[in-house]
């Protein structure tokens, strides 16, 4: 505008003043147009840079087994945004696994199965096969979900299970389409082959203790007539033989460890902790985005591509339940409206019973002189300094499968050897000299 103002001449003082107040009026005019237009950019960019602070491509609910792997494939490509959600806590302090030793020593499992800060710490309803007991059900609740809290036994399932799945009209989940998978996701110790792999993410490793009652078991097994199996996720799963275990270098190798905290970094990767996420956002029946509650406040996030649930098989269905997906009637009943009518959701669930067989040790060669408590300190300080000794594995290092009667077409029991006796889950002390499968 000041060019102008030099181009312009007054002919009279009246003319200058006319001149002049139409000039200061077209000015005034045009700022005012330049910065109606600059606001309404700036409104826009700040709408949009709002909207896209609260949504990502994908959201997943749950930092467990499934979500930590979820996370990190899905981050690989940069312009993907994802948002993971997890309702506890970190699985280190101060980003040391070290001070988190309850989830991060191997022989320390006990600890986390019996503690709230970790687990939801489920128990079932009165299971009426089971004499109508109430059945205590652990569950992780934690970076790494169960995966930082179970026995870090590491079992794929047999050949068959896969194929029966594809037969059942799951295409592409045999087993031959699956076996590539596990082998990407997997680094042996023992070094690859045609079952295991070299290069994944997911170290997995053998016992080192060589333990008297384990060579015990295994040759007990082999007397009453059951083969050895040098690799149960190898050629032959049926038999007796050294378990493989998710342990590396001395240390529990969880999900978060293989995945989650490798692609934490990428800038394209939130994480949210201690976030509990309470219903998942509907238009109509499209999925836009979750609910959730964080510090007291409830919040919303949006995703403009999918919206994953990894909460496990308990939280995933009852996520769905409170969202409106399930059963119609039952959903009613407790005011939920009703979104998609789906009877299956939060049906059908079949788990695994464990059983213990324990048995009195003639020899005082169990592991009950370990859980005296000096001797206790004395292995957890060896694996606090170097992560080796008797707390850098769960001892549950051998095992086998069978049949349970003939005709059955593939192993359908799994042993677990322990040279020590557990007592509901640890939750009660040993008491006793003893060993268990």
């Amino acid at each position: 505008m000041s060019y102008l103002m030099k181009g312009f001449k007054c002919r009279s003082p009246v003319m200058c003043k006319v001149a002049g107040s139409l000039l200061k009026a077209h000015t005034l005019k045009n700022a005012l147009g330049v910065n109606e237009q600059q606001y309404k950019i700036s409104r826009a960019s700040s709408q949009l840079s709002s909207a896209k602070a609260n949504s990502y491509n994908y959201i997943i609910v749950g930092a467990g087994s499934a979500g930590c792997v979820l996370a990190s494939r899905l981050t690989e490509d940069p312009q993907s945004t994802v948002l993971l959600l997890e309702a506890g806590p970190k699985d280190t302090l101060l980003g040391s696994v070290r001070l988190m030793w309850k989830i991060h020593m191997p022989a320390a499992l006990t600890y986390n199965l019996c503690d709230e800060k970790y687990n939801w710490y489920y128990h079932t309803a009165p299971q009426r096969h089971m004499d109508s007991r109430v059945m205590y059900w652990p569950r992780g609740r934690v970076w790494g979900g169960s995966s930082s809290l179970n026995a870090m036994v590491y079992i794929r399932g047999h050949a068959e299970d896969y194929n029966r799945w594809s037969r059942q009209g799951a295409p592409e989940w045999d087993y031959e389409h699956c076996l590539p998978y596990f082998k990407k996701a997997q680094t042996h110790e023992l070094g690859p082959d045609q079952y295991r792999g070299g290069n994944g993410p997911l170290h997995v490793s053998r016992g080192k203790t060589n333990h008297p009652l384990h060579q015990a078991f295994l040759e007990a097994a082999q007397q009453a007539g059951y083969p050895f199996t040098d690799d149960m996720n190898g050629y032959q799963q049926e038999g007796f033989g050294w378990m493989d275990m998710t342990i590396h270098q001395g240390q529990r190798w969880s999900t978060a460890s293989a995945y989650l905290r490798p692609a934490i970094s990428r800038p394209n990767f939130s994480v949210a902790e201690k976030t509990l996420v309470t219903k998942i956002l509907f238009q109509g029946t499209k999925c836009i985005g979750v609910e959730y509650v964080k510090n007291g406040q409830r919040k919303k996030v949006f995703a403009n591509k999918e919206v994953i649930l990894s909460g496990g098989a308990i939280n995933s269905p009852q996520l769905l339940m409170l969202s409106g997906i399930g059963n119609a009637d039952d959903l009613k009943k407790l005011g939920i409206p009703v979104v998609c009518h789906l009877p299956g959701v939060g049906q059908n669930l079949q788990d695994h019973l464990e059983v213990y067989v324990q048995q009195k040790c003639t020899k005082p060669i169990t592991l009950y002189s370990a859980q005296k408590p000096l001797n206790m300190v004395r292995i957890g300080l060896e694996w606090l300094w170097k992560f080796t000794g008797e707390g850098a594995t769960a001892h549950l290092e051998s095992g086998g499968f069978i049949r349970s009667e003939p005709g059955v077409p593939h192993p359908d029991i799994q042993f677990h050897f322990l040279p020590s006796q557990v007592i509901d889950h640890g939750r009660v002390a040993s008491t006793m000299e003893a060993y268990q499968v």
